[in-house]
Parts: C-alpha cells; structure tokens; sequence
C-alpha cells in the first residue's frame, strides 16, 4: 500500500495516479500499521495530514526506525510515529516489557511492578509523563499482574526505592530527567532495585518487536477504576522513605542550631516537596525555595537547558535568591530529582559552582569520616567499599588506600555502579558511597541509584558540621585534596552528528602510526598505558584484556600518561557528543594547585589537538 494509498484509505478517499513510487514499502508498511493502531486522536490527526500533504521527509523522521530499548530504556522526543515517546509506542513497549517479565518471573502475579512518572507533558501530542504512566499500569492490569502505581509525581529514585522496599519484579520510571521540554523517556529497574543491563535490554527489545499489535484493552485506561490490582504506594514509601534517610542523620543537634541558609531549587521538576520533607527528617530549617521554579512546569520556562550540570546558566535565579536571603549555599536538583548540583558563596563573593567530581570527593570523605566516628573497629574496614564510574574523578581511590578500604571502578552509569553495589551488599559487604561525575551521588545504599534528595540534605548537614568547625566546603576540599593529593579534572565534549566520522576517529586512533599501535604520545606527553573497552584491550594485564566489562556498541578509549594524567575519550549514549575526561592525579604531600592546572590545560589542548582533529573531522566545540 503506498502512501497516496494510504492517504486515500485515511481521507476515505482514492489515490491520485498510483502515489509516489519512491517511497519505500516499509515506511508504506509502518505508517498504514499506524493508522490501524493509534487511536490517540492528535498523534493519528497529524500522521494523516503529513501523508495528505505528501511529506515524505516528516514521514521518514517519524516512520524509519523504531526508538532502540537500551540498558537505559527509551530517550526520544514526544511526537506521531514509531521514532517517538507516544501513546502507541509506549502501548508496545509495555507489552513486550510484560511478556518478557512473565517468562522471567513464574510469581509476577503476586509481586507485580511499580510505575511513577515526572511533570512532563507535550500538548501538541497529548502525551504526557502521567498518560504514559496510566497506559503502562493498564497493560499490566489487563493481563493479571497487580501494579503500585503512585498518584502523584515523585522523584526517579523512588521507583528503585519501592521495588526493593516492596519487593516487587521490576519498576518503571515515566521520565526523562534533563533533557530538553519536548523529550520523554522509559526508564526500567530489576527485581535487584537495580537499572537493567545486558542481557535485560536485548531480551525486552525482542519482546517489543513480537507484541507490536495493542492488545484489545490497551487503549481503554478506565480498566484502572476500581480495580483490585491497582495500589498506590505514595503514602506508605514516602513515610517509609524519609524513615530509612533518619538513619544517615549524624549531627541532628547541630543541624537544628545551625546559621547555614540554604537555598534550593527544583528546575521546575519534582523535588521541590520531597526536598522540603528530606530537611525536616534531618531536623533542619526547610531550604528557601526559588518561588519561580519550585512549581512542576513542563515548559521550563526561566532555563535554556532544565540541566543543573550546565552550571550557572540554570543557577541565575538561585543566585539572586540566595545574595537577598543571605544564604551561602545553593542545592539544585535536576527535574527529576536523581541529580545534585551545588554552589558556595566564595569569601571574594563569587559563587563556586562544585564539579561532580569535587562534590564527589566531599560526600566520599563526609560519609567515610560520619561511618569512622561510629565504628572504631578497625577490622569492619575490610567489608567497607565505596565505587564510581571509570570516568569519575580517582580521588575516592587515593582515600581508599590510604583509610585502608575498598575502591571499585566500574564502566559509566550507574547502572553499573547499582547492579555492583547489590551483588556486594548480597556478598555482606557495606557499601557506603558511590558516585558519578555526571552529578550524581548514592549516598544512601537503600536507593540503589543515584538520588538527588538524599544527596542533598547530607550535603546540608555536612556544610552546617563545617560551618561549627569555621569551614567552608570549599576550604575542606582543599583539605581532602592536600591530604590525599590533588585531584584536579576537566570535562567537555565536541559535537557530531555523523556516526561514520566518529568511528573514522576512534578508528584511527587504534591505528596511529600504522596497524593497531595506539598513540606513544600526545604532543609532550608521553602515555603509560591505553585501555579500550570497545575492543577490550587493556596493554595493563598480563593478557591485554580488559577487565571491566566491553561494548562494542560504543566508543570509549582511556590513555593514562606518565605525568598522573588520565584520558578517556567516549561517545554519548544518549547525544550526538564525543566527551572526554581529563585528570590530574599528584601523590599527597608535593601538589601546587596551579602548576597542576597548568599542566592539565596543556594536556587538554593537546588531546583537542592531536585525538580529536576538531578541524579534520569538522566536530563542533561544546557551546557554540
């Protein structure tokens, strides 16, 4: 059937002279299974009127490939067609999520899932986080299996908190965190409260692919009325969650006298409350709100970017509130609430916007040192580890080998960091702390996932333990640092939007001089060793294999060079970016923070200069 045809099927019309001969008969296929299937009146009204007006390119974005279920789960914009979050597509995503569920789980009928959602909405499409949600719970509910579906929107973090608290089968989260307004996202977690890695996605993306037509009560929400398998759990998890958070209150005392102001802001997402209930847990006085942003707002109106990792741009108005409050620190959350940034008033007045890293370096030293005071057992040391991702600052290493703890290094996400976390907590190990350079924190091993409410009033409480000490948290990081040597990190990415040019990059630098040599140096630089977790080749090991888990699905090279410095160059999983990682690891004791800075600024443009051929390979610098 081809366009035209379908066009005519559509307007009940016949087609003009046979249709467009050039389109394809798979993109006739899909978008004639599309006018059979939607039943989302603005989604069907705007794929007719493309095929109508004959826009073949429209139709292609819509139409050529189906959104790919990742171990993330699914990230795309809002909008008609199968490349989109929609009614339909989220319809077909719950259903082969809920077969493959069925085959992996003979008790899903007496676990069943949890399923909560964001603030997101999209008019033009009538998708939203909450619809999404709705049409999710009612193909479970269709075939049996109970849901705890919250009523209302709650951070991503509370999804795996609920499926471990409840032990339930899996858990799905309705969001898609900081990305831009039109973009929506399906997040899923297993029964270990972990986010799914391989070989979960491979399995549950078959499974979409063989459940594609809606089954007869997909579209009929009003199945969730009244019944008996549908529970809400908000009131039950969010007095059992701010429960479980008391127990990493270390200085309530202090923190109910405390002179510290704080300032917080939701970037029109869903922390707002949750933050607010987080303090008076901790037994604080609530955090100055930014009035413009505490709202749930689907358009984020006062920010280019709804991401706090962007730095200042979002802090604008923080800044503003917190100079009138006379505050001293800011804690911004991301619109889901599973991200932390923080800023500091500087003594010069400025604003110090903390990296991940840095933040990370703080968290890692305040919970080791609140977990010390309260064992003095030197053995319980032994059981004690603390992880992040293979592109997150080292400085949790160097305190590890110097306090005598675990340090593990696992691949980026935290789905990595979550899934190890879980096998050593069922090892009988106590993980304390992990982290990601990306802004996120596990600081409370009960959320297997980063969360950006616990994150935030732990920094609260650590600031106001400082402050009884006359110390910033600026003036401790530098104390971390001198104590356990100077970590210094830069981070950025170019832009690419051209697949075959990125391998073309990567390629190359497996072929540096010749047949697989990698790179000697860079510039002045000379490299100690090179791990590629694309190819698996580590030069490290005794066999040149990598240790950590490979992916040859993405590109990711790390250089580690003789002066303390490690590189890694990555593709994003999620944009059309090449990131890289640079550090400066100095042993304690000898670090001048400038000459480190220095030297870390020449190995940056070096790496721009000879890795990365911006000009070669015609990559865009971030920001432009």
């Amino acid at each position: 059937m081809e366009v035209a045809a379908v066009a005519a099927a559509a307007a009940g019309t016949r087609a003009p002279g046979g249709g467009d001969a050039g389109m394809d008969s798979r993109l006739d296929q899909e978008t004639a299974q599309w006018l059979r299937w939607d039943k989302n009146p603005l989604t069907l009204a705007s794929v007719k009127q493309l095929i109508a007006a004959g826009n073949t390119e429209e139709l292609q974005t819509c139409f050529s490939a189906r959104m790919e279920f990742g171990t993330a789960g699914l990230r795309a914009a809002m909008g008609a067609g199968i490349s989109h979050m929609n009614d339909l597509t989220i319809i077909q995503t719950t259903q082969g999520f809920c077969r493959y569920l069925e085959k992996q789980f003979s008790d899903l009928k007496q676990r069943g899932v949890v399923i909560s959602f964001d603030a997101r909405a999209h008019p033009a499409s009538g998708g939203s986080s909450r619809r999404f949600a709705r049409l999710a719970a009612t193909t479970f509910i269709s075939q049996g299996i109970p849901v705890y579906l919250f009523s209302d929107i709650t951070p991503t973090p509370f999804v795996p908190y609920t499926v471990s608290h409840l032990k339930l089968c899996a858990g799905i989260m309705i969001t898609a965190s900081h990305n831009p307004k039109q973009d929506n996202g399906y997040k899923v977690y297993w029964e270990n409260g972990a986010q799914i890695i391989s070989p979960h996605d491979k399995g549950i993306s078959q499974a979409i692919e063989e459940n594609l037509e809606p089954w007869p009560q997909a579209w009929d929400d009003s199945v969730l009325n009244g019944s008996l398998l549908l529970h809400d759990p908000s009131a039950s998890i969010n007095k059992d969650y701010f429960e479980d958070l008391k127990k990493y209150c270390f200085h309530r005392a202090v923190n109910k006298e405390t002179k510290v102001k704080f300032v917080h802001t939701s970037v029109h997402g869903v922390g707002h409350s949750f933050v607010q209930s987080a303090f008076k847990a901790f037994d604080f006085v609530p955090p100055e709100a930014v009035p413009e942003q505490k709202d749930p707002d689907p358009e984020f109106p006062t920010v280019k970017y709804p991401n706090p990792e962007e730095g200042k741009g979002v802090l604008t108005l923080s800044f503003a509130l917190a100079d009138k409050t006379k505050a001293k620190i800011i804690l911004a959350n991301d619109p889901d609430a599973d991200r932390l940034a923080v800023a500091e008033k500087q003594e010069s007045g400025e604003w110090k916007v903390f990296s991940g890293n840095e933040l990370g370096a703080l968290l890692g030293w305040w919970l080791f040192t609140s977990w010390k005071e309260k064992n003095q057992d030197h053995s319980a040391l032994q059981n004690l580890y603390m992880l992040s991702s293979t592109v997150s600052s080292k400085i949790l290493r160097a305190i590890a080998l110097k306090e005598g703890f675990h340090f593990e290094e696992t691949l980026t996400g935290f789905k990595w960091m979550g899934n190890r976390a879980k096998q050593l907590i069922d090892q009988g190990k106590n993980v304390l702390f992990a982290f990601e350079e990306a802004i996120g924190y596990m600081c409370c091993p009960f959320v297997l996932d980063k969360d950006g409410v616990s994150a935030a009033v732990i920094t609260a409480e650590l600031a106001s333990f400082l402050a009884t000490k006359n110390l910033s948290l600026s003036q401790q990081l530098k104390a971390i640092y001198v104590e356990y040597g100077y970590h210094i990190t830069r981070a950025s990415y170019f832009i690419c939007h051209d697949q075959e040019t990125i391998k073309q990059l990567f390629e190359n630098l497996r072929n540096y001089d010749g047949k697989s040599n990698y790179p000697k140096t860079c510039g002045r630089f000379e490299i100690s060793h090179v791990r590629d977790l694309t190819t698996g080749y580590d030069d490290n090991e005794p066999d040149k294999k990598a240790i950590l888990p490979t992916s040859k699905s993405s590109q990711m090279i790390t250089f580690s060079f003789a002066n303390g410095g490690v590189a890694t160059m990555r593709t994003s999983g999620t944009e059309p970016k090449i990131k890289y990682y640079l550090e400066l690891c100095a042993p304690p004791g000898n670090s001048d923070p400038e000459q480190l800075k220095k030297e870390l600024e020449e190995l940056v443009s070096a790496i721009e200069e000879h890795f990365f051929q911006p000009q070669k390979y015609n990559l865009q610098p971030k920001g432009e």
